[in-house]
């Protein structure tokens, strides 16, 4: 049965939940540049740009989550379509979308200045999405693996504690059971 499936494959729900728990970590990260990159004294061009990419990184997450079916490649090619979308949005200016544009939420998700160069960061940032992914699917995959062996195999100690000591003097002193080890008294016996 696992000869069948290839070596590095995830079950669609658990890559939603490692994409989406891989997208709270990169909206942290991302707020964090945002709020306190120039306190930290980080240039303009990292914190603008630094968010621009980590933004693209977690809409390429966020697609993922929505559809886990679908390979990397077409992830990617829908984040970027997205991006650019939102990007390209910020040459078309109506009250109530300039007023949104204007808050911090409305900031933080469609930005407010049109910049082809956040188009090369959000190809960055995706393409960072892509490796991270591949990354932790990887890891995933192979603890798995890991576990589904240990499980099946039963030559295979299940604990440090129930693993057989090579010499016995090396085994760790184990307390006896008084039920198991403590001679009956004879009191007891009538």
């Amino acid at each position: 049965m696992h000869g069948t499936q290839p070596a590095n494959t995830v079950a669609p729900l658990q890559a939603s939940l490692m994409r989406a728990a891989l997208a709270l970590v990169v909206i942290a990260c991302g707020l964090s540049l945002r709020w306190y990159g120039f306190q930290l004294g980080l240039p303009a061009f990292m914190v603008k740009y630094g968010g621009s990419l980590l933004w693209a990184t977690m809409v390429f997450l966020l697609v993922g989550v929505l559809l886990p079916q679908l390979t990397r490649t077409q992830l990617a090619a829908i984040a970027m379509v997205i991006a650019i979308a939102v990007e390209f949005s910020r040459l078309v200016h109506t009250p109530w979308l300039d007023a949104f544009r204007l808050t911090t939420a409305g900031a933080l998700l469609l930005g407010r200045i049109f910049s082809l160069w956040n188009v090369l960061a959000y190809a960055i940032g995706i393409a960072c999405g892509v490796w991270i992914d591949r990354l932790v699917a990887r890891a995933v995959s192979q603890l798995t693996h890991q576990a589904e062996t240990a499980r099946s195999d039963p030559a295979l100690p299940r604990s440090s504690a129930s693993a057989p000591c090579a010499p016995p003097s090396s085994c760790p002193a184990r307390p006896k059971s008084i039920s198991a080890s403590a001679p009956s008294s004879p009191a007891g016996r009538s």
